[in-house]
């Protein structure tokens, strides 16, 4: 066992002093909110009045979002499965109660007690949501022990940052393109500078799909393509506005999802359609709607957010991601930069052109419910004047348009800045050595931290982790020039000029000196750019020796091998 990645005792005492507190801090700060009590329940009440009916389908919808979306959505490595929904399931569960909390003494603190009902489990999820957005950056270099450190420390700056914005900057943000989709962005590129591998930016052997993980990820892609009106929807006043929000978000997606196929079909060089493309790309417009989402900026205007936001999504995908590994030695491992940064920041600007653009005109007096701050302050004539139009419509602050949209200009900023500080700061503390941190070369690796089933394939490549050169998932011409002409690797060494890939279904034991020795496999099979070429008898297997540096294969006696070579590597 690997002593620096075990979780045999990390883990445990990190989920029991979590659980400790959760629990004595809900023994002493948490009740039932008004709905949800009893004692304040009577013949006279409707029970369908009960904010539960109310809310509860949207928390339905974004828990799917949150645990089969995202979880299914990161399983695309093709042995980082487990990891990728395993990891999102613990991450998500902690994240949302200790958001509940934390939130709690933020939003529905009184009386002493935090009062719970299922509109604090729906707060909860969105802050859930901005974790998992982050973890998308560091996918597959990061432990679970991190992760729950992560949503330990990313959770209370995410809760101060809404409070704060919300109570002294007062801003429109429905589909939470700021609050929710700028500030993970940024928190989790935080992060992943702070945890900066160089060697991973050559590539590594492991970071490739196949053809199952790329469905499983598809399929997440659908349910969140499926869900992101709720999504878009749940917290925006009900009637006419969640309607808009419905409407504005779907068309938003379907138009980016036209898009995403359409380019990445031009931009293949076969003219194919990339899966990583249909992935991600597909779902920019939902984000790039968000900030006006429940204005009224017309159904082409969705339109053509959602075309926007898809061809920059791409374009990042395609150009500044690679830039910023390079040059600014931000691995962003899932591309949120793309998906949710730069279409955040499109859709924040969208909102200030709608908030620009707003009048009585288009909107009538409800205007001054949409844009709340914006209605007459108390005392003023106006108000009740208004008042009289739509019965318990709050006071505003008076703010003008142009002041308003400077509002948001500011919250845009600040939130920005906080999320970049936080996760500077959180990164320093996930590189402590008690986290549980893998190894360069054990990354994107389920069997770091899991025990594997009988059928596991791993796939060692030839090139090693530190390498100048990068492996490829893309059939080359030569790679398929061999496979036409069915060179085979024979045991004392390989043909045809390309150095094959040896494929184990078992543990494999200890590198060193730039070998890895297979034990206990059950088959042994030569790959040329993951294509099956031949297959090494079980004699053979004994004693065949993988070259991680120079790729060739080799059969030798254990004899000549180092004497290092006989001992076992787990996790």
């Amino acid at each position: 066992m690997n002593v620096s990645t075990s979780l045999r005792v990390r883990l445990p005492v990190l989920v029991l002093v979590f659980e400790v507190v959760i629990m004595v801090l809900y023994f002493f700060f948490v009740t039932y909110d008004d709905n949800a009590n009893a004692r304040l329940q009577n013949n006279e009440t409707n029970p369908m009045e009960n904010s539960m009916y109310r809310d509860y389908p949207y928390f339905a919808d974004v828990q799917v979002m949150i645990f089969i979306g995202f979880g299914c959505l990161l399983a695309f490595f093709r042995f980082y499965g487990f990891s990728g929904m395993v990891f999102n399931f613990l991450t998500a569960t902690f994240s949302i109660q200790w958001a509940i909390l934390i939130q709690g003494f933020f939003q529905f603190y009184y009386n002493g007690q935090i009062h719970l009902g299922v509109i604090n489990l729906l707060n909860a999820e969105f802050a859930c949501a901005v974790v998992l957005i982050s973890f998308g950056a560091v996918l597959g270099k990061t432990s679970p022990v991190q992760l729950l450190v992560m949503a330990l420390l990313e959770i209370p700056v995410f809760a101060v940052t809404e409070w704060a914005v919300l109570k002294y900057i007062r801003i429109n943000d429905a589909g939470g393109s700021i609050l929710i989709h700028l500030f993970a962005c940024y928190f989790g590129l935080g992060v992943t500078f702070v945890l900066f591998r160089p060697s991973l930016n050559n590539g590594h052997p492991k970071e490739t799909t196949s053809y199952p993980s790329d469905i499983l990820s598809v399929m997440g892609t659908l349910f969140l393509w499926v869900f992101w009106p709720s999504f878009n929807s749940a917290l925006t006043l009900k009637g006419d506005d969640q309607h808009r929000a419905v409407l504005h978000t779907f068309i938003g997606l379907t138009s980016s999802t036209m898009t995403a196929f359409a380019l990445s079909a031009v931009f293949n060089k076969r003219g194919k359609l990339t899966m990583a493309d249909i992935q991600n790309v597909t779902l920019a417009g939902g984000v790039t709607v968000g900030a006006s989402v429940d204005m009224m900026i017309s159904p082409v205007a969705a339109y053509a957010l959602g075309i926007m936001g898809c061809t920059a999504c791409f374009l990042g995908y395609r150009y500044l991601t690679p830039f910023l590994a390079q040059r600014l030695r931000i691995q962003d491992q899932c591309g949120i930069h793309n998906l949710h940064g730069i279409t955040g920041l499109i859709s924040s600007t969208a909102g200030i052109c709608a908030i620009l653009l707003a009048n009585e005109e288009t909107y009538g007096p409800s205007m001054y419910q949409i844009f709340s701050h914006r209605a007459p302050p108390a005392g003023d004539p106006k108000l009740l004047e208004l008042q009289r139009l739509i019965p318990g419509l709050k006071p505003g602050l008076g703010r003008t348009a142009q002041e308003q949209a400077l509002y948001q200009v500011a919250a845009i900023f600040s939130t920005i800045a906080a999320a970049a500080v936080g996760g500077l700061l959180t990164g320093l503390v996930l590189k402590l050595p008690c986290m549980a941190s893998p190894a360069d070369e054990d990354c994107f690796d389920d069997e770091v931290f899991f025990d594997m089933p009988s059928d596991f394939e791993s796939v060692f490549h030839k090139i090693p982790v530190n390498s100048s050169r990068s492996c490829s998932h893309s059939e080359t011409a030569e790679a398929a020039e061999e496979r036409r002409t069915g060179k085979r690797l024979r045991a004392g060494g390989g043909r045809g000029g390309r150095a094959p890939i040896v494929l184990c279904t078992a543990n494999v034991g200890k590198q060193e000196h730039g070998y890895r020795r297979l034990t206990q496999a059950d088959r042994v099979e030569t790959l040329f750019c993951g294509r099956t070429t031949s297959t090494v008898s079980p004699r053979q297997k004994k004693n065949l020796l993988v070259d991680s540096t120079s790729g060739a294969a080799e059969s030798v006696n254990a004899s000549s091998a180092p004497s290092s070579l006989t001992g076992n590597r787990a996790g």
